[in-house]
């Protein structure tokens, strides 16, 4: 096995604000790896309150690339048990990893990948398109500029319902809405009982993540569902947040990777929690990985390269919200320069 890595840092079409910060943009790290001259390919975005840089994923590989790539590669849920030991204060650095090595696998057993786990892609989710927080009129513009049937709407201001009242006079598709643990638990029931009128098809992490009375008082009262986002970051959530909220956001960087996320999956059906899978605004590497998964869920948030001004592979396209798939083996990326 041998790993080469690359820096980029991708801008936004437009300032992508949450409720945390705004970013200009997406700094991350992508990864190759190489076995048996097969090479495949993963991504890690740097998102700032996870407090893992870039350079901290670099800063580990090259602290360790002689055990990275010493590892006799058999199967990716072996390596990545392998690298969870490995880095365990970096699940970031092994979602790049993991990626890549079931980019191998696949292309070593030359399916993609969704064929290996048997999925029929005929019946995927489609994926929103996000509007990040903005003045209403830019954000209407947004919209315009994207028609979309599903957008997911940033919220998190001292006026969340003047701006849903107003995007709604100007489509008819599908909102979501992400507070990014914005509100505390009156207000968002609040909030939440307004929205249900107004098209919103549920609600991620209305709460900080911690507050699990206020979640236990909201769950009991939202007329809306509510998904964990990041009350649920690695697989060991899952189990706590199915007594507070209706579903789960799966997101690979956190969790660390494409193995963890298979078991998420399967753990969230056994409790009969909702399942969305979500981005870091990967490019198209990333947004590979994730397409592999998107026939196993409920809802798909996959816009990266939706919402990025440039790209540095080629993946999956989408038409309008549905993902179309190139069938190329492992995670049918196709990559402009490494």
């Amino acid at each position: 096995m041998k790993i080469k890595y690359q820096e980029i840092n991708l801008p936004f079409k437009h300032p992508f604000t949450i409720s945390k910060g705004t970013k200009t943009h997406q700094p991350s790290l992508l990864v190759e790896l190489e076995c048996f001259g097969i090479k495949g390919y993963g991504e890690a975005a740097a998102i700032t309150y996870y407090n893992i840089p870039v350079e901290k994923m670099i800063a580990d590989i090259e602290e360790k690339r002689a055990m990275i790539e010493k590892f006799a590669f058999v199967t990716p849920d072996r390596y990545w048990h392998y690298l969870h030991h490995l880095f365990p204060q970096n699940s970031f650095l092994v979602c790049a990893i993991d990626m890549a090595a079931w980019d191998i696998y696949g292309k070593m057993k030359r399916k993609p990948l969704y064929e290996l786990w048997n999925q029929d892609i005929n019946n995927v989710p489609p994926t929103d398109i996000t509007i990040g927080i903005d003045t209403i009129e830019k954000m209407v513009e947004k919209m315009n500029e994207n028609p979309w049937p599903i957008y997911k709407i940033k919220l998190g201001t001292s006026h969340d319902v003047e701006i849903i009242t107003e995007l709604r006079k100007h489509t008819d598709a599908e909102f979501r809405i992400d507070a990014n643990a914005a509100w505390v638990a009156e207000e968002a029931l609040e909030k939440i009982k307004i929205f249900k009128n107004l098209g919103v098809a549920f609600i991620e992490q209305p709460l900080a993540k911690d507050d699990w009375e206020g979640m236990r008082f909201l769950k009991e009262r939202s007329p809306l569902p509510l998904i964990a986002d990041e009350s649920c970051v690695s697989e060991h959530d899952v189990n706590k947040c199915a007594d507070f909220f209706h579903g789960i956001n799966i997101k690979l960087t956190k969790c660390s990777g494409i193995t963890p996320a298979l078991r998420m999956i399967e753990n969230a059906r056994r409790l009969d929690l909702k399942i969305m899978l979500g981005c870091m605004n990967e490019s198209s590497v990333g947004t590979a990985a994730l397409a592999q998964l998107a026939p196993m869920v409920d809802y798909v948030d996959m816009d990266g390269p939706l919402i990025l001004a440039q790209d540095v592979a080629e993946g999956v396209k989408f038409e309008f919200g549905k993902i179309i798939y190139n069938n190329l083996p492992g995670l049918g990326l196709t990559l402009k320069a490494f």
